[in-house]
């Protein structure tokens, strides 16, 4: 039995993934402005030469933001296909998961004012 049908199901896999990325950045502005956050972050990690720990913290927070968009991104299509009218209860089910996004957004605005303020200032002394 040859590897290869797996090996061609794993490439498979990892093209729809990127395609999947490709499509919510083409589609999705909250998540372009959000890799333009995290481009920012970047850039000010390393003007700033943060730790590796404090790099960890940086592109964890990243990834669960932008996952947290991605996944609400797919659940506002879905649900959108189920119940194309109105719908009191898809109303709720979006703005939950909008709401996920919202609150991870929020934590690492904090956690980055955490890790950032003080090498602003350390930097303007």
């Amino acid at each position: 039995m040859s590897s290869h049908p797996s090996n061609n199901n794993l490439a498979k896999s990892f093209r729809a993934a990127f395609l999947g990325i490709i499509l919510v950045i083409k589609n999705e502005r909250n998540i372009r402005i959000q890799f333009l956050i995290a481009i920012l972050a970047i850039a000010a990690g390393i003007l700033f030469k943060i730790s590796p720990v404090k790099w960890m913290i940086v592109l964890l927070l990243f990834a669960v933001v932008i996952s947290a968009e991605i996944f609400n991104s797919a659940l506002e299509k879905l649900a959108d296909m189920i119940e194309p009218n109105v719908n009191m209860t898809i109303r709720d089910i979006k703005d939950i998961a909008a709401g996920a996004v919202l609150w991870s957004a929020m934590v690492a605005v904090i956690v980055g004012l955490i890790i950032f303020v003080p090498e602003i200032l350390e930097f303007i002394e």
